[in-house]
């Protein structure tokens, strides 16, 4: 059956080179590209269904050929319990993001170009979360690059060039230093077969190697992942994608620096690991911290929800910082809970500007659940799930990194990372406070009407038809009219009703999109033996502690 992950590879990437046909039909490319996508999800289904579950610490549906025999350098794929939820969460996403495309064609046209585009990044994301060799893992770590640039440079917002620009450039140099920790471990080593590297668990690298290799190595992967300080690339990449590109970029691209931790960093450099794990535990609480506030002076939704990545994915940094089973067993159990509790954030408040025509909170108004109540409830629903609500995903993942840090492992310095576990628990609550401020901005209170107005205009006839007469308008800051306006029927005869009296509520192709990551959340929330059980024997395996490298 190791034909199957190589269909995996073969079917997006067939459906991407289809597309350059020029006698293909450009009304049903929304339609190809939603049948490629689930014939993709389809066989990840099937890779899930014939996973031997048992043994979930041993690489498994194998394929091994030799790619550059001069260089001993394989085509080797497999998979095991800590890279078949990835593989599974980015076909499940890539599916939902052409659904979602499908009802919602791109504001700068191109429609073919980004599906190829998309179909091109999917190839990218599964080969890297199947690749058994450092060089063939750094190959579909890079070819996400150039694909998801143009998704944002050609159909991202106003800024979308600057923004591409300084997430290629960022990604490109973490990028470089990775390769150079990869070629360390080549020359010490004299082999890039990750399993047999796993094996080894540091055998025959020198400590003080280790710990080059291992700052390399994370580094590279920390631009991605993304850790503070090297996290400056995601907000305005965030702000600028479209929807299916922030769906993509914070539910799958994010994890692929994370996973290079679990798969690379950590078990093939034990030692460099446990020397530097103070410091990745020290920045990753930092993260948490340093995101939330941030999120705290958001005015843009999109902006907010990409800060609160930066702190969500601090508990990830931080459950691998504990180089303990239960801390690791954390970090990819969050990894999975953030693909899916972010995603459905950002495909609500694409949603959400998509109707309004911004996301700044303070245009936005209030009273969402009034004006638009399916809509505001799924908000509602994923930011109390992202802030770790007990029951719901979002909750495991930041609990079991806790309690990693709590008991760290041996070698560490235990008050350090109890301090580290105080400091996140402080995150938690600004965690919570940062999404409660948001709905009570955006969902609850009366609706605010708000129109751009200057100074000159404020009493102008336009404005009092627009809001209603006799209603008072107070400019803020930026020069924006600000009115209450209550949701009491029609308007008076002769006047423009309010936008909000406009607005559509969520249309079913949006429910196809969303309901399964509401489903999911739910289900991992009151089940999470479903995952842990699946990344525990994996973990194991790491540690030496039982099952099998591969």
């Amino acid at each position: 059956m190791s034909w199957l992950l190589l269909a995996l590879l073969a079917v997006p990437l067939a459906g991407a080179a289809s597309l350059t046909a020029p006698t293909f039909r450009e009304r049903a490319v929304s339609l190809y590209g939603i049948a490629v996508s689930a014939a993709t999800f389809v066989l990840a289904v099937v890779v899930a269904a014939v996973f031997d579950y048992g043994d979930a610490g041993r690489m498994q549906l194998q394929t091994d050929w030799s790619w550059i025999p001069g260089l001993d350098l394989r085509f080797h794929l497999g998979v095991d319990g800590i890279s078949l939820p990835l593989v599974v969460l980015t076909a499940l996403l890539s599916l939902l993001c052409f659904v979602h495309l499908a009802g919602h064609p791109p504001g700068g046209g191109r429609l073919r170009a980004l599906v190829f585009t998309l179909l091109v990044l999917e190839v990218g994301m599964i080969g890297t979360f199947l690749a058994l060799d450092l060089l063939l893992f750094f190959v579909f770590f890079e070819v996400v690059l150039i694909p998801m640039y143009f998704v944002i440079a050609i159909w991202g917002g106003r800024d979308r060039r600057a923004a591409a620009v300084k997430f290629i450039l960022y990604t490109l140099l973490g990028s470089a230093v990775l390769l150079l920790g990869l070629l360390v471990i080549w020359t010490q080593t004299g082999t890039l077969d990750m399993v047999e590297l796993t094996a080894r668990h540091g055998a025959g690298i020198a400590r003080s190697v280790q710990i080059v290799a291992f700052l390399a190595v994370g580094i590279g992967l920390a631009v991605k992942t993304p850790m503070w300080p090297l996290h400056t690339w995601l907000p305005d990449a965030h702000t600028e994608a479209p929807t299916v590109g922030s769906v993509l970029l914070a539910g799958v691209l994010l994890k692929m620096g994370s996973y290079g931790f679990a798969r690379i960093a950590i078990p093939i450099l034990p030692e460099g690991a446990a020397a530097l794990a103070p410091w990745l535990g020290a920045l990753a609480v930092v993260g948490i911290i340093y995101g939330s506030l941030a999120c705290l002076a958001q005015r843009d939704l999109k902006r907010m929800i990409a800060y609160s990545s930066v702190g969500h994915m601090g508990f990830v940094l931080l459950g691998f910082a504990t180089l303990t089973p239960v801390g690791m067993n954390a970090a990819l159990f969050g990894n999975i809970a953030h693909g899916l509790i972010t995603g459905l954030l950002f495909f609500v408040a694409g949603g959400i500007k998509e109707r309004y025509g911004t996301a700044d909170m303070v245009r936005l108004g209030g009273g969402m659940l009034r004006r638009l109540p399916y809509i505001g409830s799924l908000l509602t629903f994923a930011c109390v799930a992202s802030l770790g609500l007990p029951g719901l995903a979002g909750f495991w993942g930041e609990m079991l990194a806790l309690l990693g840090a709590f008991r760290p492992a041996a070698g560490l310095s235990r008050p350090l990372f109890l301090v580290f576990m105080a400091v996140g628990g402080i995150g938690t609550v600004l965690t919570a406070a940062y999404f409660l401020v948001m709905l009570s901005r955006v969902t609850h209170g009366r609706a605010r009407e708000t129109v751009p107005v200057g100074p000159a205009l404020a009493s102008s006839e336009e404005v009092r038809v627009v809001l209603g007469p006799g209603e008072p308008v107070e400019p803020d800051a930026t020069g924006t009219a600000v009115a209450d306006v209550e949701d009491s029927g029609p308007a008076p005869s002769g006047a423009r009703p309010p936008r909000a009296g406009r607005l559509a509520d969520v249309t079913a192709g949006e429910l196809a999109a969303w309901v399964p990551l509401v489903a999911l959340t739910i289900l991992f929330g009151v089940w999470p033996k479903a995952l842990l059980a699946l990344t525990g024997p994996a973990v194991q395996a790491i540690f030496g502690l039982g099952g099998g490298a591969g």
